[in-house]
């Protein structure tokens, strides 16, 4: 099929975006087209207006500053995949982000298309939930930020007003050494991910877990952060025997159940993927504290391309 016919925006500066929005009504926003585009295709939208996001370069940046790693959401998954800064700083995302399509969707997607199109099973979604992001929103009121946990309202359904537009992500970082670690299942190689797992750890000289976080994708509607099991964990010398019975409680939780694999399969993933990240998490942790500063970042590199 071929999409519907609708009226086509380029603007230059979000400040023309936002406008935009406010007077354009049956409008969809385009950044990679990733998802968008097969969507039109497919006639399962039919917007009036799109408005074409690639020309404002104000959103395509990626810089640390204060702490945390900040993304425009324009900037491509390609870009970040590649990036000595996310390597440094967010090794996480850097795992996460070859698990994404493939060479070719990384090339067009970009961070704020994927946060906002919010699909549960998205690798960058899962992420975002495990690190605790911050997301920039922009709008005729102007700036304002939303904590990630109250990012998704639904399934697929961000807290962005049809006036508003996703304008930047920031990722705090955590401390250099920490323990982290990112692994899903999929059907095919570049498929979405049934159920993913993202885990972060930070342990003590005696290795005691001091910081956690462990984030589940696809298994809910929205990214689902087992915090039963991080309060758990905190305080405790991290073994495989533990981490088994923790993560039993992931058999306890609403999944979803869809035309890929029941409710009781997606229950199942979460359990061993949940388990798996954990304790690949704390073996890099571990290994980390073994390993001299030097040698850990020696070779790292920083940049700021915005």
């Amino acid at each position: 099929m071929k999409p519907p016919r609708f009226g086509y925006h380029d603007p230059e500066t979000v400040g023309e975006v936002v406008q935009l929005l406010g007077t354009l009504e049956n409008n969809k926003l385009l950044a990679g087209g990733q998802s968008l585009m097969a969507m039109l295709n497919m006639r399962y939208l039919l917007p009036d207006h799109l408005i074409d996001l690639n020309r404002v370069t104000a959103l395509d940046y990626l810089r640390e500053s204060g702490g945390t790693l900040q993304i425009g959401a324009m900037t491509r998954q390609s870009d970040m995949e590649f990036s000595a800064l996310v390597r440094k700083n967010c090794p996480l995302m850097d795992e996460a982000l070859p698990h994404i399509g493939h060479r070719q969707t990384r090339n067009r997607g970009t961070l704020g298309g994927s946060l906002c199109q919010l699909d549960p099973s998205a690798e960058l979604v899962t992420v975002a939930a495990a690190l605790d992001a911050n997301v920039t929103i922009c709008g005729p009121q102007g700036e304002r930020n939303v904590a990630f946990v109250d990012f998704p309202l639904g399934y697929m359904t961000p807290a962005v007003e049809p006036d508003e537009l996703l304008t930047g992500v920031q990722f705090p970082i955590w401390k250099a050494g920490h323990g982290y670690a990112f692994v899903e299942f999929a059907r095919r190689h570049g498929d979405y991910a049934v159920v993913s797992a993202a885990a972060l750890l930070e342990e003590n000289a005696e290795g005691k877990v001091t910081r956690v976080a462990l984030a589940l994708g696809g298994a809910t509607a929205v990214p689902l952060r087992m915090t039963a099991i991080e309060q758990a964990l905190l305080g405790n010398t991290v073994s495989e025997s533990l981490l088994r019975e923790l993560c039993e409680t992931c058999r306890e939780i609403d999944a979803m159940a869809d035309v890929h694999s029941p409710a009781s399969y997606r229950r199942q993933l979460a359990t061993s993927l949940s388990r798996r990240a954990l304790l690949l998490a704390h073996e890099r942790a571990v290994a980390a504290r073994r390993t001299p500063p030097l040698a850990r970042d020696g070779n790292q590199s920083g940049e700021n391309r915005s």
